[in-house]
């Protein structure tokens, strides 16, 4: 019953998640300054929320905490690539192109345990790599944000895999202060490199709804969804956790269908890919209850 509710809960965090491409094209404000200002107020959030709960804020040695911040920068990097995506395609390539972060892990996640890799891990990632290239193939208006989506789904597989290991040792809710704080500062610190090849000048201002959807942003989808993420790492595989992230393009499809109409309608090849993604992350459960139950399976696969 409690793997149970962990999924269930792992699948409301997707499902917020899904919004997350929704908002970042509802915001005016260019995707560097919007990484800037959700990890600000993040910090901010998690800064009262540890305080709260008196858990207090040391995680170790000086390494720890360069790890921890090294990995919120690259959770910026991350965050950036995956609204430039947004930006320069639609919601629905980005959310499908971040499907890969279930390949990559696959390979990422054994070589940093020193496991070796799963036979069925490596299918199931290659599926959805499948329902990426049909998608690829009849949306190739959209390769430029396809293939910054599949960046940015690389880089979440990084941090997923180096969360895992942290999330336990440490509060989750300290781990993500952290990585936010990491984050912020490493946007701030880019931002002179940012003015000088990409933009004349910083837009960090911007109409009242922008502030609205970028608090909702910071709040709600990061100090909630991605704190209870980390949490969840605690039980759960990272491989299982970042498979059932692919389902983020199917909720988050449906909801920009419904918010911005026309303009995210995709063509069948579109929806075939996408289904091939789905089939991916139903199948994981199945095939590693049986793994579990039958320890002849892995040699099978």
């Amino acid at each position: 019953m409690s793997l149970r509710k962990d999924y269930l809960h792992l699948h409301f965090i997707v499902m917020i998640w899904g919004v997350t491409a929704i908002l970042g094209m509802l915001i005016t404000m260019p995707p560097l300054e919007v990484v800037f200002y959700r990890t600000l107020i993040a910090s901010l959030g998690l800064l009262v929320v540890v305080q709260a709960r008196q858990t207090g804020f040391k995680i170790g040695d000086t390494k720890n905490y360069l790890i921890v911040l090294g990995t919120g920068a690259m959770i910026a990097a991350h965050w950036v690539t995956f609204f430039l995506s947004a930006r320069i395609s639609t919601v629905s390539v980005c959310l499908a192109g971040m499907a890969t972060c279930s390949l990559w892990t696959a390979i990422i996640e054994p070589l940093s345990l020193g496991r070796r890799v799963k036979g069925f891990e490596v299918i199931l990632g290659l599926i959805a790599l499948i329902g990426i290239v049909v998608i690829f193939n009849v949306e190739m208006d959209y390769l430029s944000g396809l293939l910054v989506a599949i960046l940015s789904a690389f880089l979440a597989s990084l941090f997923s895999v180096i969360n895992g290991k942290l999330s336990k040792i440490h509060d989750p809710y300290v781990i993500t202060f952290y990585e936010m704080v990491g984050a912020c500062f490493s946007t701030v610190l880019f931002f002179p490199i940012y003015r000088h090849y990409y933009a004349d000048e910083l837009q960090l201002m911007g109409p009242l709804s922008d502030f609205i959807y970028l608090i909702l942003l910071a709040l709600i989808c990061t100090v909630y969804a991605y704190s209870a993420w980390v949490g969840l790492m605690k039980r759960l595989t990272v491989f299982s956790i970042n498979l059932t992230i692919n389902l983020e393009p199917v909720y988050g499809i449906l909801l920009a269908l419904v918010i911005f109409g026309d303009r995210e309608e995709m063509s069948v090849g579109f929806y075939l890919g996408t289904s091939l993604i789905l089939v991916s992350v139903l199948l994981y459960p199945i095939l590693n209850r049986k793994l579990r139950h039958k320890a002849f399976f892995s040699d099978i696969i």
